[in-house]
């Protein structure tokens, strides 16, 4: 695919490729959600996503060069989209994007937990979560010793700001 540069410069480039409304929360649910399946992503969105929108923006990341798409060799209809190292590399650019969020828009606690840590975790964290993308969708090896992943700390984080609003909002017994 070609884009339609109006210029040479970096950041409308960029805005060309992510200037839409759904391709950066595509990426975000499969980078953070891990979803990797069409009726994933188009349930598992939260701002709702149409199931034609959702299909051309995964059109337009492959051809981009951003998503890969394979047979499911666990179900005959479904296919699998995976990252490619192009996508991937954009943990710190979501890790900056949603440490400014947090800071200038009125996000919610649970949503911008992961955002918080990711901040605090800096580069060595990104590089981590990086790796572990890398394991799942292009099959790199894995270090055996790095400890729980990157996401599943970022999802427990979640779960606990969750479950003590719960907590908190439901009246003493």
């Amino acid at each position: 695919m070609t884009l339609d540069r109006r210029s040479g410069c970096p950041i409308n480039l960029s805005l060309e490729v992510f200037g839409d409304r759904w391709s950066l929360i595509i990426l975000r649910d499969m980078i953070f959600g891990g979803r990797r399946h069409f009726r994933e992503l188009l349930n598992g969105s939260m701002e709702g996503i149409a199931s034609n929108i959702l299909a051309d923006r995964l059109k337009r990341l492959m051809e981009l060069g951003m998503l890969t798409k394979a047979d499911d060799p666990s179900h005959k209809q479904k296919a699998i989209y995976s990252l490619t190292e192009m996508a991937i590399t954009l943990v710190p650019i979501l890790a900056h994007l949603g440490a400014w969020g947090r800071v200038w828009l009125p996000t919610s606690e649970e949503l911008s937990i992961r955002a918080e840590l990711l901040e605090k975790g800096g580069p060595p964290m990104w590089e981590k979560f990086m790796a572990e993308l890398r394991h799942e969708h292009l099959g790199t090896p894995l270090d055996p010793a790095s400890g729980s992943s990157v996401r599943a700390t970022l999802q427990a984080a979640y779960e606990a700001v969750v479950a003590e609003k719960a907590l908190n909002a439901s009246p003493a017994a």
